[in-house]
């Protein structure tokens, strides 16, 4: 199965990017990757991974969310996950990334949580 990831435009500088499938290395992280960096750009400053659909992720996924994360921190935003699959959230516990990538259970809590 492949990873595809969306990316959902909100008010307010927000953005919730949709993937399902494993989140490793390939081309279809690589395009996800190129997509969140160039909404960073173009002025997001909160975002929310919701990663439902998701049940592996490798040291490139994990790359990405961390280099996102870092992005946003330099412009003054926030990232948050929902919807981690606990394999997920074990590899994030592992690596001390939970530290700094706040998880909430959905979707509706990670965007309140973002609410100026």
């Amino acid at each position: 199965m492949l990873m595809t990831a969306t990316i959902e435009r909100l008010a307010d500088a927000t953005a919730v990017v949709t993937v399902s499938g494993p989140m490793t290395q390939g081309t279809s992280l690589t395009l996800a990757d190129s997509q969140v960096r160039a909404a960073i750009a173009d002025g997001v400053n909160r975002l929310v991974f919701d990663l439902t659909g998701v049940d592996y992720v490798d040291s490139a996924g994990l790359g990405m969310i961390v280099f996102a994360s870092g992005s946003l921190r330099e412009k003054k935003g926030v990232i948050r996950l929902c919807g981690v699959a606990p394999r997920v959230v074990s590899l994030l516990k592992l690596t001390k990334t939970d530290s700094f990538l706040p998880i909430d259970p959905g979707r509706e809590e990670s965007l309140a949580a973002l609410k100026p």
